[in-house]
């Protein structure tokens, strides 16, 4: 079973492409709105280092933005 995690704010369009990206594919995933949530942005911080979304944890590997080519090879797609 694999466990996704997304990182994201709503305004955000490459949020949104990561989202229906996994619809599409069938990929369960948890979302979290980091402008809302501010435990779930350090956690973000502190996963990635990073301030930008989306940030998507696969399994706990961290990839930073919408990489589609990074997702299916973490998702095995």
């Amino acid at each position: 079973m694999v466990s996704v995690k997304v990182y994201s704010s709503p305004r955000c369009p490459h949020c949104q492409h990561a989202k229906k990206f996994l619809q599409e594919n069938n990929i369960n995933f948890e979302d979290f709105d980091i402008t809302s949530n501010h435990e779930k942005l350090e956690e973000m911080k502190e996963k990635s280092g990073q301030m930008g979304v989306p940030v998507i944890e696969v399994n706990g590997k961290i990839i930073v933005g919408f990489n589609q080519a990074e997702l299916r090879k973490a998702l095995n797609l």
